[in-house]
């Protein structure tokens, strides 16, 4: 088996994919921001599906007690996806930026109607977070962060 190179000069060495074996590449402001504001909507998804889960719970009158629990189910989900994205995301995933940017479109759905029929700290409190990460993922200094594949470099 090869040895390994010593290390480069600066004390870190490359990995796979240009990252650095120590792990000690530290992640710039803009995608720490965007990981920020991900887990954030994904806190915000988390206490709506525990506001739905009690009043399901609490007998609240609904259409389909099944079409509810669906609900429930996509509130979950969505809000664990978030928190993925968020985490992945801080870590340099290259796929997370497709996926924060798309978190952040369906927001601006939600964000929007809600500012423009009369709630406003509600809508200002989607759209602003949601503008900010858009702009941040187009941001170089994240393009050029995450930019690591998920797997391993294929054999062939």
């Amino acid at each position: 088996m090869p040895a390994e190179s010593p290390p480069p000069p600066g004390g870190t060495h490359p990995g796979q994919d240009g990252a650095v074996a120590s792990g000690k590449v530290r992640p710039p402001r803009a995608a720490v921001l965007i990981a920020v504001v991900v887990a954030a909507e994904a806190t915000a998804l988390l206490a709506a599906a525990a506001w739905y889960a009690f009043e399901l719970v609490s007998g609240s009158p609904v259409l389909s007690f099944w079409g509810a629990v669906f609900t429930l189910g996509l509130l979950l989900a969505f809000s664990a996806w978030l928190f993925a994205v968020g985490h992945f995301l801080y870590r340099g995933f290259r796929w997370t930026r497709a996926a924060a940017l798309v978190a952040q479109l369906f927001v601006l759905t939600i964000g929007f109607p809600t500012l423009t029929s009369g709630l406003i700290l509600a809508g200002l409190a989607m759209v602003v977070p949601a503008v900010a990460a858009l702009v941040l993922l187009f941001h170089s200094s994240v393009i050029a962060y995450a930019s690591r594949a998920g797997g391993v470099p294929p054999a062939l």
